[in-house]
């Protein structure tokens, strides 16, 4: 039987100097005390990405972590495209693999690599967080890196920093493609225009918020200044100084908070299997 975690039994491990911890000797299959719970929403919130090794949940382990963290978010794909492996999970939980049967993946976001993105941006109050969880995983590849926008934000050329402050950008996402800007494939689309940066509501820091993935224009601007700073901005926030890099193992938890980090994630062999399962945090107000 597992046993409750308490804060005294937390190890947390920075990963890089900008993103990411390690939280060792927590097993969430029993729920912590609150005081466990407190410490690990501040350690997210300092390290906005956090990784829980060696988890073996249920799927209503799975939501009731997520709640720790807020209202789990609804998943925003229409049904009529969810594939066939969702008949299999529980409500709220978007699972993600490669693994096809009759020739059909059973999850969503099959195969290749995806570049830097925030989930749900295109919504007009986005994802508080997100969280995924690791059942299958090939042998190379498929790893996950994340950006933090608040160093993106704290190094960025004055002179750039003050063209786009204030500014909106707008973000495009097609559920049948994994191109930037994609309008064909299906016609479940969303797109929302947003703040360039994003004050954090919670930390009060400021993050650069727009990604590569989904952010097509600056609003009000001519397409190629657009472009050009669109194209500066993309490049800064992913260097790789700003990058934690995880390559993921079997049973591991991670949590990011999409207010003020991006992530992305590298190619693997098509012919090796990947199966992963996903949840949101609902973001509770609209970016500014």
């Amino acid at each position: 039987m597992a046993m409750p975690a308490t804060s005294a039994a937390l190890d947390i491990v920075a990963m890089s100097k900008h993103i990411g911890a390690e939280i060792r000797g927590a097993d969430l299959r029993t729920r912590p005390d609150a005081e466990t719970i407190a410490a690990i929403y501040q350690a997210w919130l300092d390290h906005l990405v956090l990784v829980f090794p060696d988890q073996k949940l249920s799927q209503e382990d799975f939501l009731r972590v997520t709640e720790y963290f807020g209202e789990v978010g609804q998943v925003h794909r229409p049904a009529k495209y969810f594939p066939p492996g969702f008949s299999r999970i529980l409500p709220n939980i978007l699972m993600i693999s490669n693994i096809r049967e009759n020739g059909e993946p059973i999850g969503v976001l099959p195969d290749g690599e995806m570049m830097f993105h925030h989930d749900m941006i295109h919504a007009e109050v986005p994802s508080k967080a997100t969280i995924l969880y690791s059942l299958e995983i090939p042998g190379s590849g498929g790893d996950t890196l994340f950006a933090s926008g608040y160093a993106a934000y704290d190094t960025l050329d004055p002179q750039v920093r003050a063209r786009l402050e204030g500014k909106q950008a707008k973000h495009h996402y097609n559920y049948g493609s994994q191109a930037r800007g994609d309008d064909k494939g299906t016609d479940a689309f969303a797109e929302m225009a947003h703040p360039v940066f994003r004050t954090h509501e919670e930390t009060k820091r400021k993050a650069v918020y727009v990604n590569r993935l989904m952010t097509v224009e600056l609003v009000d601007m001519p397409k190629a200044e657009s472009d050009e700073l669109l194209g500066k901005l993309f490049d800064h926030a992913e260097k790789p100084e700003f990058v934690y890099a995880h390559k993921w193992r079997v049973g591991d938890l991670l949590l990011w908070d999409n207010r003020c980090s991006t992530h992305a994630r590298t190619d693997f062999p098509a012919t090796e299997r990947r199966l992963m399962l996903r949840t949101t945090v609902k973001g509770t107000v609209r970016p500014y």
